[in-house]
C-alpha cells in the first residue's frame, strides 16, 4: 500500500490476523495498523464476479410497532448469516415515508402505511449475505401478518406483525430497490437523539455479533434507547472519546486500538438517573470481576477482558449527555 500524502509504501505484502474476508465489501471502513481504509472497488473483474455473488446488499427496516423488539429482531439477523454494515434509528416525517414508499402511491393502503410509518422511531439497516434480497424475504415472511403464521409460521412477520402494514419489518424487493432504499435511508438527515436525561452506550466491535442481545437485555430493563447508530472511529476519534481515561487506565492504548479496530454501535440511553442506573445492568470494567459480583451484567455475559470487555457506559453523571453529544451531534454525518 502507498500512502499518497507522505509518498511512502505504508504496507508491504504481510498477514494481518484481524482482516477476514467477511470484513471486505464496498462501501467498508477498515482499520489495517490505526489506519482506516476504505474498500471503494473492485481490484478486478475476476474479483468482482467471484465477490458480488457473495456480498449482496439489502436494505431492512424494523418498523414502529416493533420497537420492543428489536433486539431479538436484530439477533434473529446475525443467527440468519447475515453482516450488519450500517444501522441507524430514524423517525420519518411524513414527506420522506411518502419518498421510501413511493412505488405504492395510489394504493388503497399508502396513505395509512405512511402515517404508520412517521408516527414513531424506525431502525434502517444495510445487510450483506448470499442472495441477501431473497434470502431476506424468506425469512421476514409475506407482506401479511396473518398470511405468514398461515404460510411461514417461523417469519419475523408471523412472530411480530400485527396486519399488512404494521408488519414488524421492511423488505427490498429488488436488487435496485436495495440501492435507492440504502442511499435513500442513509442520506437522511438528523437522527433521533434527544440530549435529556440521558448516558451513551458503545457496543464495541468485537461484541457487535451479540448486539442484538445486548439491545434486548437494554430495553427488557426498562432504558429507553433513543438513538442508535453505527459509527467507524479512527483512531484520534477514539482517542479524543476516551480522554477521560489517559493516564487512568493502564489499557488505555490497546482500548483506543480496539474501538478502531471495526464498527461499533453508540446509542443514546434514558431513564431516571440514567448514568448510574445504566452503569449497573453493564456491570465492572473487568468482566472477570463482573462475572463475580454482576453474573447478570452485560459484561459478565458477553466480555473477555478489560479491552474487549463489551460495552463502554459513561461513568460519570455529569458526562452522560457529553458523551451522547460526542457521537450523535459532533461525529454523526447528518
Amino acid at each position: 500500500m502507498y500512502d499518497l500524502k507522505n509518498r511512502r509504501i505504508f504496507l508491504k505484502r504481510s498477514q494481518y490476523p484481524n482482516l477476514t474476508l467477511e470484513d471486505l465489501y464496498l462501501g467498508a471502513a477498515i482499520s489495517i495498523y490505526s489506519r482506516q481504509l476504505k474498500v471503494v472497488e473492485y481490484g478486478d473483474n475476476f474479483t468482482k464476479s467471484h465477490f458480488e455473488n457473495q456480498r449482496e446488499r439489502t436494505f431492512a427496516m424494523i418498523k414502529p410497532d416493533c420497537y420492543n423488539h428489536i433486539g431479538k429482531i436484530i439477533d434473529r439477523i446475525i443467527q440468519e448469516g447475515f453482516k450488519i454494515t450500517n444501522i441507524k434509528m430514524h423517525r420519518f416525517t411524513v414527506n420522506q415515508a411518502r419518498q421510501l414508499y413511493s412505488e405504492h402511491d395510489g394504493k388503497q393502503f399508502f396513505q395509512d402505511l405512511v402515517n404508520f410509518i412517521s408516527s414513531d422511531i424506525s431502525v434502517g439497516m444495510e445487510l450483506i449475505a448470499g442472495n441477501a434480497i431473497s434470502k431476506w424475504k424468506d425469512i421476514i415472511g409475506p407482506a401479511n401478518s396473518h398470511t405468514a403464521r398461515v404460510d411461514a409460521p417461523q417469519s419475523i412477520r408471523a412472530a411480530y406483525g400485527s396486519d399488512g402494514a404494521r408488519n414488524a419489518v421492511h423488505g427490498s424487493e429488488s436488487a435496485d430497490r436495495a440501492a435507492r432504499e440504502i442511499d435513500y435511508f442513509f442520506s437522511l438527515p438528523g437522527n433521533t437523539a434527544t440530549y435529556s436525561n440521558c448516558t451513551c452506550c458503545v457496543i464495541k466491535p468485537h461484541a457487535l455479533t451479540n448486539a442484538g442481545r445486548i439491545i434486548d437485555m437494554i430495553i427488557s430493563e426498562g432504558f429507553e434507547i433513543s438513538a442508535l447508530q453505527m459509527f467507524n472511529l479512527d483512531k484520534p476519534n477514539a482517542e479524543e472519546f476516551l480522554d477521560v481515561y489517559k493516564g487512568v487506565l493502564p489499557e488505555f492504548s490497546g482500548i483506543v486500538e480496539h474501538f478502531t479496530s471495526g464498527p461499533c454501535i453508540a446509542m443514546e440511553i434514558r431513564q431516571e438517573n440514567p448514568v448510574e442506573s445504566f452503569r449497573e445492568i453493564c456491570g465492572p470494567l473487568d468482566p472477570d470481576v463482573a462475572r463475580s459480583s454482576k453474573p447478570r451484567s452485560i459484561r459478565a455475559i458477553f466480555g473477555i477482558d478489560r479491552i474487549q470487555n463489551a460495552v463502554h457506559c459513561t461513568d460519570l453523571p455529569e458526562d452522560g449527555l457529553m458523551e451522547s453529544e460526542y457521537f450523535f451531534r459532533i461525529l454523526s454525518k447528518n
